[in-house]
């Protein structure tokens, strides 16, 4: 007889184009940092479905504002007003830096990043966008095409022919590809895929004076790091540095698919009807996801929370003989290990811990739900020291 997590995954195998290897468990409920497979077992999730569960598993708020939300309305597009829609945006825009003033809504980190390039590119009238070495932005055509790292863009060559990929940290590598073409430059403030990788402060601001001085859009994507992950509402918030476009997604919704772009008045102010849309951008249930979820970032304090927790865990993992090093910020984090990732991810599953891995082979990566309290960390920190026995 078929056990329920077999009979899934026979469904799922037959029926579900196969572009996602996946782990062997079905997951039927969560809760605060936690979930449950359909054979009732616990798992402490330290991955947060990719960085998504921000504020945790059905966490009640949001709960209880998209179930009203839904008895109201599950949705009209943005050619009428809504007043779920016109909270969420101004929510948005008040923990967003002072120069940013407009938000626009789409569905998903890709979409973002697509529409700040477009944005860039109409705004400067320039075709040229600095990108990264090892970053990742998407797999809309778009966002593909700004992404480097992998395989994930040269195995759909040729794609759009207007980027140049610069060594991320490196200063005098934006300088040696700037030219008069140039509309904007994209990166990740942390490398999430690429390893956890992360420049000094002293990186972005330059990097913003030379976007300033050249007038070139400068595009953080924050689809990991925005909304509390790093300790910071947005990345820039805690070295002084505001990007012109800042693009969302992951966390924002607390687990409701939804991506936006925050955007400077400067260029906000340039942009006219018919430019751009995205019918499912906004939705009532999307926005009442948006506003509770901002409202338990800020009622519970998650943003020192966020700080605090990913010291305690830098702290503590740092004397597991496993460990060699932990990178990143808040609860953004890459453990470097001795070890292949994969092989630590697989025993840590086992005993009812997710983590993810990333494009670097030993290193892993945490992107739990910023609820995370230290008392929850035990049986990792555990875990990790059997392992290394």
């Amino acid at each position: 007889m078929k056990s329920k997590f077999e009979e899934i995954k026979e469904i799922e195998d037959q029926y579900q184009l196969n572009t996602y290897k996946k782990l062997p468990i079905s997951i039927e409920r969560g809760e605060g940092v936690y979930v449950y497979d359909t054979n009732h077992k616990k798992y402490l999730d330290l991955y947060g479905g990719h960085a998504v569960a921000i504020v945790g598993h059905s966490h009640p708020h949001i709960v209880k504002a998209i179930t009203e939300q839904v008895n109201k309305l599950i949705f009209y597009s943005n050619v009428v007003y809504l007043e779920i829609r016109a909270k969420a945006s101004e929510a948005i825009i008040n923990v967003a830096p002072t120069e940013i003033n407009k938000v626009f809504f789409c569905n998903s980190g890709a979409e973002a990043n697509e529409t700040a390039l477009k944005i860039a590119r109409r705004f400067t009238g320039k075709q040229t966008v600095i990108a990264m070495k090892n970053s990742f932005h998407g797999r809309t055509i778009g966002a593909l095409s700004a992404t480097s790292l992998g395989n994930y863009r040269n195995q759909f060559a040729p794609v759009i022919d207007a980027f140049k990929f610069v060594e991320f940290g490196k200063i005098s590598a934006i300088e040696e590809v700037l030219s008069d073409d140039v509309a904007g430059i994209i990166l990740e403030p942390i490398q999430s895929m690429a390893g956890i990788e992360i420049a000094d402060d002293q990186y972005y601001k330059a990097l913003r004076d030379i976007c300033t001085e050249k007038g070139i859009v400068l595009i953080f994507d924050e689809v990991q790091t925005a909304f509390g992950r790093t300790g910071s509402w947005f990345f820039g918030d805690a070295i002084g540095v505001t990007p012109d476009l800042i693009t969302c997604a992951k966390g924002i919704g607390g687990g409701i698919p939804v991506g936006a772009v925050l955007i400077n008045e400067d260029i906000s102010k340039t942009i006219k009807h018919g430019e751009h849309g995205s019918t499912f951008g906004g939705g009532p249930i999307a926005s009442a996801a948006i506003l509770a979820n901002i409202e338990i970032i800020k009622n519970e304090n998650l943003l020192s929370n966020a700080l605090e927790i990913g010291s305690y865990i830098t702290e503590n993992l740092m004397g597991i003989p496993i460990v060699k090093n932990v990178k990143g910020k808040g609860l953004l984090l890459g453990i470097e290990l001795n070890e292949e990732a994969a092989k630590v991810r697989d025993y840590l599953l086992e005993r009812g811990i997710i983590t993810g891995t990333s494009a670097k082979k030993n290193v892993l990566r945490l992107l739990p739900p910023i609820i995370l309290k230290k008392e929850d960390l035990g049986i990792f920190f555990e875990a990790l020291k059997e392992y290394s026995k």
